[in-house]
């Protein structure tokens, strides 16, 4: 069981340390909540059951807050910031309370990190001002929480296949993981990973681009699914279901069979569970 160490009142997710079981003080077991994402919620449930089954699987306990809404991103992006403000506000009502909010996510992560202070300013509600302040620095992409909070690059996961990483722009550029998803896929055991060429170049979806830009969404995932064919992988990972849906769409209408996968699902699977 991996434990995590978490002084009160809770400091910055930098100085949280990592090395394992999932506790608070001396006492309290750490409360994780999972930011499912509208876009899992709606269309990829089975990662958000991914998420779970691997967290418990290295003895951490989640709660799905059941009052948990969008992140208020699609607004924010498109310039939107006061009609983001209730999502905002809805965001860190559900989320209040808990040690860590985990998302399989690097678009939402970055977003809840990055814009909601920006929201919460704007709004002049202080009390918003200072609850974001709480929900903020304590919300992980899930690579991050696996690597820099419970420690671990070894998940125990079991994929016999050929894989090629796609880096998403929010979690490349915003949050900055780097090489921690490619770690935890070197660990899988009986996995392949093979490089993707212009790996870190946008594949094209980018929520409301992809619509306002369509021809050029459409351009840019097509070369990101050349790249893909051209790694003679069988899957193609990535952290975030709406860029997997973007090129997994043009993979399939080529006829390409590569199938795509988010990085929990991988990291979920087992020998047993195959």
């Amino acid at each position: 069981m991996h434990t995590v160490m978490i002084r009160r009142p809770p400091p910055p997710r930098t100085a949280i340390r990592p090395g394992a079981v999932a506790r608070v003080g001396r006492m309290r077991p750490m409360r994780v909540a999972l930011m499912v994402t509208c876009v899992n919620d709606a269309m990829f449930p089975g990662t958000g059951a991914a998420v779970v089954r691997l967290l418990r699987r290295l003895g951490v306990e989640v709660d799905f807050p059941e009052a948990q809404t969008c992140c208020g991103q699609p607004m924010v992006n498109t310039g939107y910031l006061d009609e983001a403000v209730p999502a905002v506000r809805s965001f860190v009502d559900a989320f209040a309370g808990y040690d860590a909010v985990v998302t399989p996510s690097g678009s939402c992560a970055g977003s809840v990190r990055h814009q909601h202070g920006l929201v919460a300013r704007r709004s002049g509600d202080r009390a918003l001002e200072r609850a974001v302040g709480e929900t903020s620095p304590r919300t992980y992409e899930l690579s991050e929480f696996l690597v820099d909070v419970l420690g671990v690059t070894d998940v125990g996961a079991y994929f016999p296949h050929t894989v090629t990483y796609h880096p998403t722009c929010h979690s490349l550029r915003m949050l900055r993981v780097g090489d921690r998803p490619r770690r935890l896929l070197e660990a899988v055991r009986g996995l392949r990973l093979v490089d993707l060429p212009h790996a870190e170049e946008c594949c094209g979806f980018g929520g409301t681009f992809a619509m306002k830009n369509a021809e050029t969404s459409v351009a840019m995932g097509s070369d990101k699914a050349r790249h893909v064919r051209g790694t003679g992988a069988e899957v193609l990972v990535a952290g975030d279901n709406s860029c997997l849906m973007h090129v997994g769409g043009l993979l399939s209408r080529g006829r390409s069979g590569v199938r795509v996968m988010h990085l929990a699902e991988v990291l979920a699977s087992t020998e047993e569970g195959r």
